[in-house]
């Protein structure tokens, strides 16, 4: 199977830029290795590029190494050797609220909320760095997510899981990010909750800014990614367009009937 997933068969060759047509590199992880103990390494080499405007998905087995990705890039775990470029700028290990104020905003799959705080002073937390910003995000932020306005006086500890997750999102975008990590944005949620978070997405991504996803509902990902990645053993084993590695035989086989069945499980 080494051989199978070194191909890499969709290769950046056959992709040029992405399918909305932007050719603007907004961030690049290059030949990244990561861990979160000395010498065990997770991520072993991996390359993401992500570009103006597009929602780029990150699928794998468990173990492969998506989330530790999502948060090297962040500045959570160390990166040992590589580089993570955000708009022509080395940030390769830049503090998470460095991160923030550079544009990049990160929604975690766990305690992304503060559940003793209303919907309102969640959205507040989202512009600590700048808070005579609040009422020009809010405006913009809530056009986009009416539960934000409905919600606004409750507190977010009642809200349901999917409710939740709009929240964290919306807290986010409060910091105006040009490029938003979200980390199993789905994960735990029923499957109506599921079509909530993904109409959520979808609003981010019309609204401009570029997204990347890891996500366990591998399909549902592909379905609505303009470019996807697949990861095993911290390593690029499939790159392509959402809709090519959705019909890719070889993904199909080695990646999509074993991910469904564990996100069902």
């Amino acid at each position: 199977m080494a051989n199978e997933l070194g191909s890499n068969e969709l290769g950046p060759n056959e992709l040029g830029s992405n399918e909305l047509g932007s050719n603007e590199q907004i961030l690049v992880a290059d030949d990244l290795v990561a861990g979160y103990l000395p010498d065990v390494d997770i991520l072993n080499g991996c390359h993401i590029e992500v570009y103006r405007g597009e929602l780029v998905g990150i699928i794998g087995p468990n173990g492969a190494g998506k989330s530790t990705l999502i948060k090297a890039l962040f500045g959570l775990v160390p990166i040992r050797s590589g580089t993570v470029t955000f708009q022509g700028s080395d940030v390769t290990n830049m503090a998470a609220h460095n991160m923030v104020a550079r544009g990049i905003g990160y929604v975690p799959q766990n305690n992304n909320v503060f559940p003793s705080l209303t919907v309102q002073e969640n959205l507040e937390m989202g512009v600590f760095q700048n808070p005579k910003d609040f009422n020009r995000r809010r405006e913009a932020v809530v056009s986009m997510f009416d539960l934000l306005e409905q919600r606004k006086n409750q507190k977010c500890g009642s809200l349901s899981g999917g409710e939740r997750q709009v929240v964290a999102m919306g807290r986010a975008l409060m910091a105006e990010p040009s490029v938003l990590f979200l980390d199993e944005p789905s994960a735990g949620l029923s499957p109506i909750m599921q079509d909530t978070v993904f109409e959520s997405i979808a609003h981010i991504t019309a609204a401009g800014i570029s997204i990347l996803m890891v996500e366990q509902n591998a399909s549902r990902c592909l379905q609505i990614s303009d470019r996807g990645y697949v990861l095993d053993q911290g390593r690029n084993a499939y790159t392509g367009t959402g809709s090519q590695l959705l019909n890719d035989p070889k993904v199909i086989e080695l990646y999509l009937g074993t991910l469904a069945k564990a996100a069902d499980a």
